[in-house]
């Protein structure tokens, strides 16, 4: 029995059902947004109804409000940041850094000061830190205190809390004393097996330019996106959630203090933009929004997950909780004496 095999259609033809295909896709998506402009077109009278409402207006107004005051410093954070982890080599920081490792966590907590970043690079650049030889428990205390106290962050607190400026001193000396804490037990009691090696970042091997640019797209996309959540969720908290169930939230210390804690965490609001969020929550008392401006650029589930991408599970499973605790007590602490 002979067996013949069909032979494959000309190359012309594959083209042509190419081309068909091609422009049944196109044809597809133009019809979808056509119906979608039908849609908008046909209900724009309910849409602006549902709009004018005055829920939606209060919705609107502060959501609005906090990203307009939040972006310049977001993307003036973002730039800054990315010119420090491209242009300034981690070799520099084990040159500046103390030997002795109980001096090197103070030093490398205070030098988050003078350097602007936000948490999202943080991470990365304490893993090179690590990498380099730097003694792990200074690279977790500039890992915490970067994001946290950097001009950037505390120019932005004061914008925010243009009448209550002790916010300003208090975010410092609580997140500062958080960070050095977290150095100091992690120098004590934090074990080698626990802290994975990082693992070489890929932008190392590419240009200067192609790096900070990289660096400025990777930041704005989550830092941006994250802005634009934390923003609908202090606008749903303000216009939607009723005014007695925060009022009682906020009436409890104990329960006010942990509920922006746990918030903080949950949001994953970048540093350069949580005061313009928090600050609007203002049933809660000031030392419930520290805890939020403390807890938020140290631990949330972004930086848990860049924590175990970068460190290992193991770390990001002690170091994450111990952190969380540390910081709601401290803010009390720094809270009860400042505010």
């Amino acid at each position: 029995m002979t067996i013949t095999k069909s032979a494959p259609p000309p190359v012309g033809h594959r083209d042509a059902g190419d081309r068909q295909g091609r422009r049944g896709r196109h044809v597809n998506s133009s019809l979808v947004l056509t119906v979608v402009l039908l849609l908008l077109v046909t209900s724009q009278g309910s849409i602006r109804q549902a709009l004018s409402a005055p829920v939606m207006q209060s919705w609107m107004t502060v959501f609005v409000a906090v990203i307009i005051q939040a972006l310049p410093f977001l993307v003036l954070g973002v730039l800054l940041s990315a010119v420090i982890a491209v242009f300034v080599p981690p070799s520099f920081f084990a040159r500046a850094l103390p030997s002795r490792p109980a001096l090197a966590v103070p030093v490398a907590g205070l030098a988050g000061a003078v350097l602007p970043g936000c948490e999202c690079a943080s991470v990365p650049v304490a893993g090179a830190l690590v990498r380099r030889g730097v003694t792990p428990a200074a690279a977790l205390a500039f890992l915490l205190s970067a994001p946290a106290i950097n001009p950037i962050v505390l120019t932005a607190t004061a914008v925010a809390f243009p009448r209550d400026p002790e916010m300003v001193l208090a975010r410092f000396v609580a997140s500062l004393l958080v960070a050095c804490a977290m150095g100091w037990l992690w120098q004590r009691l934090g074990r080698a097996d626990w802290l994975r090696p990082p693992a070489r970042p890929a932008s190392d091997g590419l240009g200067r330019g192609a790096a900070f640019w990289g660096s400025v797209r990777h930041d704005v996309m989550h830092a941006g996106g994250f802005l634009v959540v934390g923003a609908m969720a202090a606008a749903t908290l303000k216009a939607v959630v009723p005014e007695s169930w925060l009022q009682a939230a906020a009436g409890n210390f104990v329960v006010s203090v942990l509920a922006l804690a746990v918030l903080a965490v949950l949001l994953s609001i970048c540093s350069e933009a949580d005061a313009f969020v928090v600050a609007s929550l203002s049933q809660f008392s000031l030392t419930a929004r520290l805890a939020f401006l403390v807890v938020g650029p140290m631990i949330d589930l972004k930086l848990f997950a860049m924590q175990v991408g970068t460190f290992g599970r193991g770390f990001a499973l002690r170091f994450a909780p111990a952190t969380f605790v540390l910081a709601i007590l401290v803010s009390m602490l720094v809270g009860a004496v400042l505010l």
